[in-house]
């Protein structure tokens, strides 16, 4: 472990190369995972984190871009990871740096990774929070989770955030979507991005509508902010927006139980991958599951029962061993 020790070692001080080889050894499932995220847990839960969710299209990435240089020059040490479709054929991430990132000043602390959905039909990739771990442990204050924007993506970067920001646009339709969605719960920030188009204080005031039919079920009215990120209109007051919510989680430990809560979550979603893959790992070596899946092919039992037989089959056996 010599040689991931010292790769470990220089991802906590900061250094890009070793905390890029650190995600890519995690993202990939490296025998090593394990080890890397148990050493660099102890120095995570100092930053920042920032989920920025919505419809392709919507200006998320010019977003970021802005925002990025607004905490650089505020001397804050940036992290960014952007969850982009997969590619059919490779699995990786379709998009890249160079297309997502365009910050030109050297002396500027960021640190841009694109990571691939692959399978997770949430937006969110299987260990998007693994990285934004290793990201906030390598000293990164603020960590930037863009996700896919497409499927629950919304409701899962609700999971891994501190301040969730939902994007619309005039032309994303009918804003009565946001809440057949939920995201009216679970938006901290609402922005109406490319104000400048016709319809944008339409999508404004029905999303005001909307949240003062539900105010007095919330503890914190998420703001509205129209603005045009191309044209750098109104990303000074967003900025100072997300700084707000970042306040308003110090009071009475709203950081605190917000993060709690998400632990519990992921600890749960663990618990049940961790068990799943010791399930069928004795399963793949019993005939008996090629009995029951003939027994479903001819209709003499429907799948979820199939499933519950599975199961009960193997706690019966290991209970008497």
């Amino acid at each position: 472990m010599e040689d991931i020790d010292g790769t470990i070692s220089a991802a906590l001080k900061g250094e890009k190369i070793s905390t890029a080889r650190l995600i890519s050894l995690v993202e990939r499932g490296d025998k090593q995972a394990p080890y890397i995220l148990e050493k660099i847990y102890p120095h995570t839960g100092k930053a920042y984190y920032i989920g920025i969710t919505g419809a392709p299209g919507a200006g998320k990435s010019t977003m970021v871009d802005k925002l990025v240089k607004g905490f650089c020059k505020n001397n804050y040490s940036v992290g960014i990871i952007a969850v982009d479709p997969s590619s059919p054929f490779s699995g990786g991430a379709l998009l890249g740096d160079r297309i997502r990132v365009n910050i030109k000043r050297k002396e500027y602390d960021y640190f841009f990774r694109s990571m691939s959905a692959g399978k997770i039909m949430g937006g969110l990739s299987r260990t998007t929070r693994e990285a934004a771990r290793i990201l906030d442990a390598s000293g990164r204050q603020i960590i930037i989770i863009e996700t896919v924007g497409v499927g629950q993506s919304e409701l899962d970067i609700a999971k891994a955030a501190d301040t969730v920001v939902v994007m619309m646009t005039p032309d994303s339709g009918d804003t009565i979507q946001i809440m057949k969605a939920g995201l009216i719960e679970i938006a901290d920030i609402f922005v109406v991005n490319k104000c400048d188009r016709r319809g944008a204080e339409s999508i404004a005031h029905g999303l005001s509508a909307m949240l003062d039919r539900i105010e007095k079920t919330l503890e914190w009215r998420a703001p509205i902010f129209m603005t045009a990120a191309s044209l750098n209109q109104g990303i000074d007051a967003f900025y100072a927006g997300l700084w707000d919510h970042y306040n308003y989680l110090q009071t009475e430990n709203k950081l605190e139980n917000r993060r709690r809560g998400q632990l519990e979550e992921e600890l749960k979603r663990r618990v049940e991958i961790e068990f799943a893959q010791l399930l069928w790992r004795e399963i793949d070596n019993d005939n008996h599951l090629d009995e029951i899946l003939q027994n479903v092919w001819n209709n003499r039992i429907d799948p979820q029962n199939a499933a519950r037989k599975i199961v009960e089959t193997w706690l019966y056996k290991n209970s008497r061993e």
